[in-house]
């Protein structure tokens, strides 16, 4: 599929501003012959096509933000789904809220059939399968047709647009770090989402916090999946066949499976074993026993920095377009049961 140029596009290479190629287009008599002849025959050149919806964006709202994530049943994304409600409430916008399920195919339809007008923009959070396969084209094509994208938590340095991320590899770090700082010299590492491009970064820190500390990486209680189903196979095996004193789950499923298969082999939990994960739902905090230490990514917070980032966007006045922002949400561990010193 070729993409559409921009306005900004081909003002940038022809050296002109975007509103003498706007003006150029619509045959403003405030434009010379010679420089209109010019504009048009690079626009066609360049597969231009006048978008009602997006040349317009500015003035016809609707007021509307669509919200995409990849799993509804994650307490994460449920949170950050509330933050941006909260401020798309206060500044007078709407929600739809599509549920992309990990699936490349449903998430480039979802945009497709939302950018068509019915909303002004979306916050969304990378599928699993877009991630695996490294296709984020149509995110791009949306941003090039004129929709503005915000990404949150999955994000690619491939796609150009604001983005809202925690800080993942200084987040396994230290919580490993604490670990060791409590005494654990065999630190398991268990990761369902290997796929995903935070779940790199945050088992980039375990690495790092075991060099640091001269821990010799020990293959045998590492745990990278992309499935639960085998995670919790592979978790069983680990506890069943190595001396481990420590755990750091990538993930909130991955956190409950560490913790609930350890007490079922046995470890009297914190003191044979201690866990911190990837959670912070009310599983997490409350239903489980004993309580689980956690990474909490603070998910409402990120929720409405990303929809004050987007409305930013879409009610700027400003003729050139503002430079992309990412912003970093520190993570902060929440100290329970699972690492109470003994």
């Amino acid at each position: 599929m070729k993409a559409k140029a921009t306005l900004k596009q081909i003002a940038k290479e022809l050296n002109v501003s975007v509103s003498t190629v706007s003006k150029a287009l619509n045959d403003s008599p405030e434009i010379s012959e010679q420089t209109k002849i010019r504009i048009k025959e690079y626009a066609k050149l360049k597969n231009y096509k006048p978008n009602v919806i997006g040349l317009n964006l500015k003035n016809r709202k609707t007021k509307t933000i669509g919200v995409i994530i990849p799993n509804i049943l994650n307490s994460f994304f449920a949170k950050v789904f509330s933050g941006i409600e909260k401020v798309a409430d206060k500044k007078g916008y709407n929600v739809i809220m599509c549920i992309s399920n990990e699936s490349i195919e449903k998430e480039a339809h979802t945009l497709e059939m939302l950018s068509n007008g019915t909303i002004d923009g979306f916050i969304l959070s990378i599928s699993e399968e877009a991630q695996k396969l490294e296709d984020y084209n149509h995110f791009k094509h949306t941003i090039v047709d004129g929709t503005p994208i915000v990404m949150f938590d999955r994000t690619t340095d491939e796609v150009e647009c604001d983005k809202v991320i925690v800080d993942d590899f200084d987040s396994g770090l230290n919580a490993t770090q604490h670990l060791i700082d409590l005494g654990c010299k065999n630190i398991a590492m268990f990761s369902s989402i290997d796929n995903l491009s935070v779940g790199k970064l945050r088992a980039d820190g375990y690495f790092k916090a075991l060099k640091d500390n001269n821990i010799t990486v020990n293959e045998n209680i590492i745990v990278r999946t992309d499935t639960e189903l085998d995670l919790k196979e592979q978790i069983e095996e680990v506890y069943s066949n190595n001396l481990v004193d420590g755990v750091f789950a990538l993930d909130e499923n991955d956190s409950v499976a560490a913790l609930k298969i350890g007490v079922k082999k046995g470890y009297k939990i914190p003191k044979d074993l201690k866990i911190i994960g990837f959670a912070d739902g009310i599983l997490a905090s409350r239903r489980l026993s004993p309580s689980l230490t956690t990474v909490s990514q603070h998910g409402v917070e990120i929720g409405e920095v990303a929809a004050k980032l987007l409305i930013k966007r879409l009610e700027s006045e400003e003729e050139e377009e503002s430079p992309y922002e990412t912003l970093v949400i520190r993570t902060k561990l929440k100290e329970r049961e699972s690492t109470g010193r003994v």
